[in-house]
């Protein structure tokens, strides 16, 4: 006994240290058959933890532990696993083992993974499921990525509306083990049109003997299958629902897109974001294990594209070159310059990508959007301006801190309306508004700072 807490304790304190310390000594417990004290540590830990800790495990190591625990405990710490361990894990685990773990994953989750499996993987899993979950399968993976009918599940609670409260909550009760949630029921006709939804705390305060036709919110806020995953993040997130129901063309109720879900989307929207923001291409999977591979090819373009772009730069200091020979001073508020228009750029871009993202600013706003940020950018630019007035009065005298500051505030005002103007651009043309990204505004307002600082340079120095 006494060494059987020794034991739960050394796994405690290696959890605790991290999964580079817990995973081998999971190994070594292996390696001794002692599964009791590896059983009883997991068993009391929250799954997405256990799916952490075996993510750090050898696939074939990691499917042993899972076997171990109890089937719904299985499905739940495999649904919190990455795409790549899932199907490494669900290789290992052999054909009629995964099949019992993904027979009792959620709808959605299921339909995830499936998708995802290699064909000849999915061919061997389908006949190894039950016909009921094979059909939701099918149903579920048939929709296109990216819009709703891709991620709802099909797990969701119905009622008719000529039933009782004490009726309803019965009908609950029994469903309540197969369901996603039962928080919101929604009730529907014979042929499944959803005609209103009721609330778990509106049936329990409701008489018993009221109908739920009475009860019900016929006021519903739904979407179409087809509609972008996008929008049903966003309507979830606005209306702070704890699902929202999803129709098709019929009207007919095909499923519900839960809170967790609408959280898994935006996540992965704003990372999407993040990547082109920074000129990198979409990466699947964990940047921990990317391959060195990978990061370069979803790098390079970009970097490559913008190296040439920066050329124009230097053409703009050829032209005007005899400026430069004759006002060498001219050379060291150069870089000051620039990074100043490209920063201002970069600023106006972020708040505008965001904005459209969330919907708080649309394509018609374009105009009222862009006289204020011409007030905000000259007065930002008014500002810069003064300050480096005083380094160009010490460095090159009043003609080369005139020069100085009349550039400052043209570039910091031309920055920030190429930043702010491109998204709206983008977006006009059916284009993510994203692709605005940073390095790409920071670039073009290089190739504008120099062109506006040497030309001004060159008018009043002669």
């Amino acid at each position: 006994m006494n060494q059987e807490v020794f034991q739960d304790r050394d796994l405690v304190a290696a959890a605790d240290s991290g999964p580079a310390d817990f995973a081998p000594l999971i190994l070594n417990r292996l390696r001794q058959r002692d599964t009791d004290s590896i059983v009883a540590y997991l068993e009391d830990q929250h799954p997405a933890d256990v799916a952490n800790l075996l993510a750090n495990l050898p696939p074939q190591d990691a499917s042993r532990v899972l076997r171990l625990l109890p089937l719904d405990m299985r499905a739940d710490v495999f649904g919190y696993l990455g795409m790549e361990h899932q199907l490494q894990i669900g290789q290992a685990l052999g054909r009629r083992e995964f099949a019992k773990v993904v027979s009792e994953m959620s709808a959605d989750e299921r339909a995830d993974l499936f998708n995802r499996l290699p064909q000849e993987q999915q061919e061997t899993l389908l006949p190894a499921l039950a016909q009921a979950e094979r059909e939701d399968i099918r149903k579920l993976a048939s929709y296109p990525e990216g819009t709703a009918g891709a991620i709802m599940t099909s797990d969701y609670a119905t009622l008719p509306p000529n039933i009782t409260a004490r009726e309803a909550l019965e009908v609950l009760r029994l469903a309540a083990p197969d369901k996603e949630t039962i928080y919101n029921a929604y009730v529907v006709d014979e042929q499944r049109r959803l005609t209103g939804v009721v609330s778990l705390r509106d049936l329990i305060l409701a008489r018993p003997s009221a109908k739920i036709a009475d009860i019900m919110d016929t006021h519903v806020i739904c979407a179409r299958a087809e509609d972008s995953q996008t929008e049903v993040a966003r309507l979830i997130a606005k209306y702070d629902l704890i699902a929202l129901p999803i129709i098709n063309g019929g009207d007919a109720l095909v499923g519900i897109v839960t809170q967790d879900d609408a959280m898994d989307v935006a996540e992965e929207e704003a990372t999407k974001d993040f990547h082109k923001v920074g000129t990198v291409g979409a990466i699947a999977i964990s940047l921990k294990e990317a391959s060195i591979g990978l990061l370069y090819r979803k790098r390079i373009t970009w970097l490559v594209v913008l190296v040439f772009f920066n050329i124009f730069s230097g053409a703009g200091l050829a032209l005007f070159q005899d400026t430069i020979v004759s006002h060498v001073a001219l050379v060291f508020f150069l870089p000051l310059l620039i990074a100043g228009g490209g920063n201002a750029g970069a600023q106006a871009s972020t708040l505008m990508v965001r904005a459209l993202a969330t919907g708080d600013v649309r394509l018609a706003d374009w105009g009222y959007m862009l006289a204020r940020e011409l007030v905000v950018a000259a007065a930002l630019g008014l500002t810069m301006g003064l300050a480096v007035a005083m380094i160009g009065i010490a460095r090159g005298g009043p003609q080369i801190a005139l020069i100085v500051a009349a550039t400052m505030v043209l570039v910091v005002i031309t920055g920030s309306i190429i930043g702010m103007s491109l998204p709206f651009v983008l977006s006009r043309f059916k284009l993510d508004p994203a692709s605005a990204s940073a390095p790409l505004i920071t670039s073009i307002a290089d190739v504008a700072g120099v062109l506006i600082y040497l030309s001004i340079a060159t008018f009043v120095l002669g």
